[in-house]
């Protein structure tokens, strides 16, 4: 018998909850808040800002966000963004989502956990509209 059909329920619900933590099981859209942003990218987790260009003029972008545009004005999914986002994000490599506020980052975060089998995936909570709420700096180019 497996190992893990003789474990007491008490230990099994222990091991699914580890699992789950350390990117096994379902994933699922993790929403954080500023202060997040700033530890997970001081860590090295790699920042998408997936606005349009016309966004990022208007308002810059945080610090090190890498700059990938996800629909265009109309809300249509360019062609060639997915190819290019699963290129440089592996499916288990933590990435933090932003837009303006928040509502793209999201329906994008979602599609990439549940249809693509992303699992560390965080949207900003209030996007950048959000993060220049709280004064916090962007870059211009």
């Amino acid at each position: 018998m497996p190992r893990l059909m003789t474990m007491p329920l008490r230990a099994l619900g222990a091991v699914l909850i580890l699992l789950m933590l350390s990117g096994f099981g379902p994933a699922s859209v993790t929403n954080i808040g500023n202060e997040e942003v700033k530890t997970l990218s001081a860590s090295g987790v790699a920042i998408y800002d997936v606005r349009r260009p016309d966004e990022w003029q208007q308002t810059g972008v945080i610090k090190g966000s890498q700059r990938l545009t996800f629909v265009d004005s109309s809300g249509a999914l360019l062609p060639d963004f997915l190819p290019r986002f699963t290129g440089a994000i592996r499916k288990d490599q933590p990435v933090i989502l932003v837009c303006r506020t928040g509502n793209r980052s999201a329906v994008l975060a979602k599609h990439l956990t549940e249809n693509l089998g992303y699992t560390r995936v965080y949207n900003v909570r209030n996007g950048i509209v959000g993060w220049l709420s709280e004064g916090r700096p962007v870059v211009r180019e």
